[in-house]
């Protein structure tokens, strides 16, 4: 009986390595760029991102990486604001997450967000992005509600 689960159990394993595996070779690549979160004390930190614009680099976002950059992240960009939904599958990392409207301004935060989970995590307020940095960035950095994210996604404003 023993042996039968020890087989079981070996099957499982390798047709679930065999799966991701295959699902990892469909990985989606991302365009680079720059961002500046500008806060309201004026400090001011230059993050390298990824750009998710496409519903399948968005599906993607940073599931598998076993890790993060201090200074890099991922955006996520919409066409529009509205009340934007996130999880955790197969993502590896906390992340901390930042809601973030058309015009730049930071309008809420998701800290620490726990690696694997298929909890949702929703934004209150409507926005047009969601910026994900390592998991206590937004502590450690002091990152609050109404900061700025300077990229040319979002309009110009004051």
């Amino acid at each position: 009986m023993r042996t039968a689960r020890t087989i079981a159990a070996l099957v499982f394993l390798l047709v679930s390595g065999i799966a991701a595996s295959a699902a990892q070779s469909d990985l989606q690549t991302f365009a680079r760029d720059e961002l500046v979160l500008a806060l309201r004390d004026g400090a001011r930190h230059t993050f390298a991102v990824e750009v998710a614009t496409s519903r399948d680099q968005k599906a993607q976002g940073l599931m598998f990486r076993p890790s993060l950059a201090p200074d890099a992240g991922m955006l996520f960009v919409y066409k529009a604001e509205g009340l934007r939904t996130m999880w955790m599958k197969n993502t590896l990392i906390p992340l901390d997450m930042l809601f973030i409207d058309r015009r730049g301004e930071i309008v809420e935060i998701a800290e620490r967000s726990v690696p694997l989970s298929l909890a949702t995590i929703s934004s209150d307020r409507p926005a047009m992005a969601v910026l994900e940095l390592n998991g206590g960035t937004a502590a450690r950095l002091e990152i609050r509600p109404g900061d700025r994210v300077i990229h040319g996604a979002f309009e110009a404003g004051p």
